[in-house]
C-alpha cells in the first residue's frame, strides 16, 4: 500500500510519520533524483474552463466551503493562495469524529476524504469562483475514488456544501460542465451534504508552502499553484494565507 507521500507503508512496523521525518532530510537529493523519472505537469496543461451560470449572491463577512481533491496538501496550497480566502486548512470530512486522524483515514474504510475547508470573503470572491478554481486546477475531478499517484475513497473528488445554496449551485455547475464536454471524461465529483470537518494534524498544515523541495510536492503540487497564477491572474495571491499565521484549525 503507498499512501500520498509515495513511500510504502509498513503496517504495525515503522510509521509513516517516521518515514517522512527520514525523507525531510534527503528532501533535496530525493527531488532532484525523481525529476529524472518524473516530469511534473506544467501549468500549461491545467484546464481553462467557463465560469458557473449559477453562483451565490455576493455578500460580506465570512463564508466556508469545503472540498476534497486528492492529497490535501495541493489543494490547500492553491486555496491559500487565492485573494479573498481568509483561511484553507487541511482535514477529513465525510467521516466520523473519531477516525478523524491521519493513520486511520489512510486505511480508506472511514467514509473520510481528505479534504480542504475555506474560510473566505464573498465580497472579494465568490463561491462560484472557488468552484471553478476547484475544477480547473486544484485537481482532476473525472479521476474516480484517486487523484494522480494516490488510490482510495480518502482520495476522491467530492463537495461539502455548507448550505442548500452552495449544493444547488455546485449541482448546476457540475451539470453545465459535463454537457459543455469541458473534459475528456465525465465528472464524478460528489457532493455530500451535512457532514463534519476535522482539521488534520499539525504537520499537514501550511505543508506545500513549509516543503516546498518535498519530492512529492515538487512532482504533484507546485504546478498546480503556478497555473493558478497563470490562469486566475486577478485572483492570485503572492503571499500564501497561512494557519500558522491565522491560528486557524
Amino acid at each position: 500500500m503507498t499512501d500520498h507521500k509515495g513511500m510504502t507503508d509498513y503496517k504495525g512496523s515503522t510509521t509513516r510519520r517516521s518515514m517522512r521525518i527520514v525523507a525531510f532530510g534527503a528532501a533535496g537529493v530525493l527531488a532532484a533524483g525523481l525529476a529524472m523519472y518524473f516530469t511534473p505537469s506544467s501549468a500549461e496543461e491545467a484546464r481553462v474552463i467557463p465560469a458557473p451560470v449559477m453562483d451565490e449572491p455576493a455578500g460580506g463577512g465570512s463564508e466556508t466551503a469545503t472540498f476534497a481533491g486528492g492529497c490535501f496538501w495541493g489543494v490547500q496550497g492553491v486555496f491559500q493562495h487565492v485573494n479573498g480566502v481568509k483561511s484553507a486548512t487541511s482535514g477529513y470530512a465525510g467521516g466520523s469524529k473519531n477516525t478523524a486522524q491521519y493513520e486511520t483515514v489512510s486505511g480508506g474504510d472511514t467514509g473520510h476524504a481528505e479534504s480542504v475547508k475555506v474560510v473566505f470573503d464573498p465580497s472579494k470572491v465568490s463561491y462560484g469562483r472557488l468552484l471553478q478554481i476547484y475544477f480547473s486546477v486544484a485537481h482532476d475531478p473525472t479521476q474516480l475514488n484517486r487523484q494522480g499517484p494516490d488510490t482510495g475513497t480518502q482520495y476522491r473528488s467530492a463537495i461539502f456544501p455548507a448550505n442548500d445554496e452552495q449544493a444547488k449551485v455546485a449541482k448546476a455547475y457540475i451539470s453545465q460542465l459535463n454537457q459543455a464536454r469541458v473534459f475528456d471524461a465525465a465528472i464524478v465529483t460528489k457532493i455530500e451534504p451535512g457532514k463534519s470537518f476535522y482539521a488534520a494534524e499539525g504537520y499537514h498544515q501550511d505543508f506545500l508552502t513549509n516543503n516546498p523541495t518535498y519530492p512529492y510536492i515538487v512532482i504533484n503540487d507546485l504546478q498546480k499553484v503556478a497555473a493558478l497564477k497563470q490562469l486566475f491572474p486577478k485572483d492570485y495571491s503572492e503571499k500564501p494565507v497561512l494557519v500558522a499565521a491565522s491560528g486557524s484549525n
